[in-house]
């Protein structure tokens, strides 16, 4: 591969927005009917990087209109054209992919409605206070930080501070992260695979059910996989340039991953430090210190936040949430970290069991997890495809040299979906179906390449056989998935089937077809491929979805999308509320603060996963809590973030979330909140809400809610129960009022 003195190393540039020498000549199109291979493997001489780069000759800068002028048209032709070796429909294509994914996941982007309230209360407290914005806090007052570091709530709490509070203000970045993921996948696997490729990987990306869920969605993990893709994108370039500065940027990518969700993070680092110690050229002693290099770039990247945030006393920031001693370590190795493996999470709603095949209360663990009917039709749709292309490429490659640069690629990929799929499998702590977004972009480069080599070698028996065995599996599997929802475009399941068949028969026959036939097999065979899971992406495009559990995909596709098989993804023995509809179908019911719903007005809105939806509050409530509102820290507390987010977001005001997300951390002590009580720096409590203490969680907010309920008067509000903070009981016994 030929690169361009002109090449500044952005991943931008080899998306191609402007850079357009980055990527370097290609060879024929891959997946181009009229590219035969011969045995010999005509791509190999991509794996040997030249050790010098050749400069581009200067064109001659259009003098029509001016120096400036003509610059910037040939600035806009150059965008378009794309590299010079590129096929001329390459940079159209790609910038057609992208324009495409980006008015998909923008469709009807709306009806999401707040989405996760939970992270869109901390978004609203990020754009009012810059403290609140640095540290992640679910409310602008600085109570209590959600239970993530802040890195994805950054993006959402600028967009708002330049939109204002709603919607799309909050939704957009997740949308743009999905539409950079897909153009960083495309250039990755195009450096060594291709163009066609490249496309192949994007598309398949862009209409994973479970990336479109995620990527209109307000939950870490749109952020979370676009970091990893970057890091994924360095690692290749560090690999063919050799270089310790782009491993460093590996680390950079990893830590920014890291502030975003944490452990989760370090999945895809043990696999992308093997691909470098294996494929780099340099001497192994100085490839072992480039990673090292990696390893430090990490630790700057992630660990600065982290240092601030345990150097600073207590009483200098907010209390962590999610950790039982108001540690961001505790939070990291604990309740985010090795609990979520082996089930021991301290104030979580509910233990895990033993892993392997035993059994989790949030579903069965095993091999089989991520093809069961909670995670199936969100991800696995192309996964048997993925796991034997690795296989088939990594046989391809067995002979080439230690420095084979398509080998390193399948390393990376590979060692990605692998481990990650296996840690999902088998952990026995708090999982959800959505987490399988991490998956995506390795299950599409894995198929794209692997598909990409076979489709080389097509008219030998070690081309077409694996062709034909993977659409055929494909197909089957669709079948297998789509028969799960009979009810729903049943006849689709039987097209797919038959598309399948017919191209493995086209694969099997490739080489007694006419030359114009073949590129018809190909179209059928990816029609086969996608149909299923395009299906299911325009089915969550037109479904809201709300809470903190959702699935891609139409109403009934699904198992029960929680732990226990309770309906609609409820913990056993949790009470629903508000009147969000969950996934399954089931409709939660009126109850007593159950889940953070407890009588605060209207129900969230429905449509897919209304789990843990906070209810936006009634036209009267806003009203009272709104009044005098600068007098007070606090306009009101409630126990657990959900109810705290359903009142702030429709008051826009401060409401301390009591015992963070599940109402069982110390935050505050009874002896804190006696004391903000005393000082009048909060209004109301919000009666009911939250799970209280869960499994070895504090009791503060059980002990505050009773000392609440025997020392002020309860006020009735648009129907909802709360007690004014400013009006103590007189006598010893309760009082009721209503407004």
């Amino acid at each position: 591969m030929t690169h361009s003195a002109a090449d500044d190393g952005s991943p931008m540039t080899d998306i191609a927005l402007a850079h357009t020498s980055l990527d370097g000549p290609d060879t024929a199109p891959i997946l181009s009917p009229t590219n035969a291979t011969s045995a010999t493997d005509a791509s190999d001489a991509r794996t040997v990087l030249p050790t010098a780069p050749t400069a581009p000759a200067t064109p001659a800068t259009p003098s029509v209109g001016g120096a400036k002028g003509g610059r910037a048209a040939y600035g806009i032709r150059r965008v378009w054209r794309g590299p010079e070796g590129d096929p001329t429909w390459a940079r159209p294509a790609l910038l057609g992919l992208l324009a495409a994914t980006a008015v998909f996941y923008l469709w009807n982007l709306t009806a999401n409605g707040y989405a996760n309230s939970f992270y869109s209360a901390a978004v609203q407290a990020g754009a009012d206070s810059w403290k609140a914005f640095f540290f992640g806090s679910s409310d602008a007052a600085n109570s209590i930080t959600v239970d993530k570091p802040p890195a994805s709530l950054w993006f959402m709490a600028l967009s708002v501070r330049i939109f204002g509070l709603n919607s799309f203000a909050i939704l957009l970045p997740e949308v743009l992260m999905g539409v950079a993921t897909v153009g960083v996948v495309y250039a990755t696997v195009k450096r060594q695979f291709g163009s066609a490729a490249g496309l192949v990987a994007g598309a398949i990306l862009a209409l994973t059910p479970v990336a479109v869920l995620m990527f209109r969605f307000n939950n870490p993990d749109a952020l979370l996989v676009l970091a990893m893709a970057l890091a994924a994108w360095a690692t290749v370039r560090s690999i063919e340039e050799s270089s310790p500065r782009w491993f460093a940027l590996v680390g950079v990518f990893i830590g920014l991953a890291f502030l975003t969700k944490t452990l989760q993070a370090f999945l895809v680092v043990p696999g992308f430090a093997l691909a470098y110690l294996i494929a780099a050229r340099p001497p192994l002693l100085r490839r072992i210190w480039h990673t090292v290099i990696g390893g430090l770039a990490i630790v700057a990247s992630a660990g600065w936040w982290v240092a601030i945030v345990e150097l600073l006393p207590a009483g200098m920031r907010p209390y962590i949430g999610g950790s039982q001693t108001n540690s961001f370590l505790e939070l990291t190795f604990g309740y985010n970290g090795l609990g979520r493996i082996n089930g021991n999470e301290t104030g979580s709603v509910g233990g895990g069991g033993p892993g392997g095949n035993g059994s989790s209360m949030w579903g069965a663990t095993g091999l089989a997890r991520m093809f069961n009917s909670d995670n199936g039709g969100q991800i696995s749709w192309l996964l048997p495809a993925a796991l034997v292309l690795l296989l088939v490429g990594l046989a391809y490659r067995a002979r080439m040299p230690r420095t084979d640069a398509r080998r390193a690629a399948y390393v990376v990929w590979g060692s990605w979906l692998v481990i990650t799929a296996l840690v999902f499998s088998l952990m026995a702590g708090i999982y959800h179906a959505y987490y399988t977004v991490a998956l995506a972009p390795a299950i599409a480069a894995l198929v794209a390449m692997g598909g990409a080599e076979a489709w080389e070698r097509r008219e030998r028996w070690t081309g077409w056989a694996p062709l034909a065995a993977v659409t055929l599996l494909t197909a089957v599997w669709s079948f297998v998935l789509l028969s799960r929802t009979t009810s729903w475009n049943g006849w689709l399941r039987v097209v797919v089937l038959a598309l399948g068949l017919a191209a493995a028969v086209g694969f099997v026959l490739v080489n007694r077809l006419h030359a114009r036939a073949v590129p018809a097999v190909l179209g059928v065979a990816l029609a086969a491929a996608l149909l299923g899971p395009a299906a299911y992406s325009v089915a969550t495009v037109t479904t809201a979805h709300t809470g903190s559990i959702v699935l891609a995909g139409p109403a009934g596709a699904g198992g029960a999308g929680g732990p226990g098989g309770a309906p609609g993804g409820m913990p056993p023995g949790a009470a629903p509320g508000g009147t969000g509809t969950t996934r399954g179908g089931a409709t939660g019911g009126p109850g007593q603060g159950g889940l953070g719903q407890g009588g605060l007005g209207q129900g969230g809105p429905g449509g897919a996963g209304g789990l843990l939806n906070a209810a936006m509050p009634s036209t009267a409530v806003v009203q009272a809590l709104s009044t005098d509102a600068s007098s007070f820290t606090w306009v009101a507390a409630a126990v657990g973030s959900q109810s705290a987010a359903g009142l702030q977001l429709g008051t826009q005001l401060p409401v301390m979330a009591i015992g963070g997300f599940n109402g069982s951390d110390p935050s505050p002590t009874l002896a804190q909140f006696q004391a903000y009580v005393a000082a009048k720096q909060i209004h109301y409590f919000a009666s009911g809400g939250g799970f209280g203490q869960q499994n070895g969680g504090s009791r503060e907010a059980t002990q505050i809610a009773s000392w609440v309920a025997s020392n002020f008067t309860s006020v009735t509000i648009g129907g909802a129960t709360f007690y004014d903070l400013t009006q103590p009981l007189s006598g010893g016994s309760a009082t009721t009022q209503s407004t």
